[in-house]
């Protein structure tokens, strides 16, 4: 997914904040899923939701004020009560890679303990 770059999301450096690029993640994750039929708001109200579990990025080249970048995510792996994807930022000109990422996410129920993927949701994915 596309996004802009605001002043609002950037630091004094005039480079976007780093923290700001965990949000970028999150979308283009919640909207992978979303496009293969796993509306997660649904799943919430079932009282199944995902939470992330482990993240890990590599910083490789600065977004700055007014650029266009890309949020990407690709299913890793998945077993149990787990899924891992691999996600990147990139410049969208360019193709410049600013962030590579791997994020697990664990499933949990309502008393926010893991349980296992519900199959309608590892069938997807």
């Amino acid at each position: 997914m596309e996004h802009t770059i605001y002043y609002h999301d950037t630091d004094a450096g005039g480079v976007v904040y780093y923290a700001n690029y965990l949000k970028y993640l999150e979308e283009a994750r919640t909207e992978w899923l979303t496009k293969r039929g796993v509306v997660l708001k649904k799943w919430v109200e079932k009282g199944i939701t995902f939470a992330v579990y482990e993240c890990n990025l590599r910083y490789k080249s600065p977004a700055r004020y007014g650029d266009t970048i890309v949020s990407a995510a690709e299913l890793k792996d998945h077993s149990g009560v787990k899924m891992t994807l691999t996600q990147t930022i990139s410049d969208k000109p360019s193709g410049r890679l600013l962030v590579e990422a791997d994020v697990t996410l664990v499933c949990l129920g309502t008393d926010f303990k893991p349980v296992k993927i519900p199959e309608e949701i590892a069938r997807v994915l």
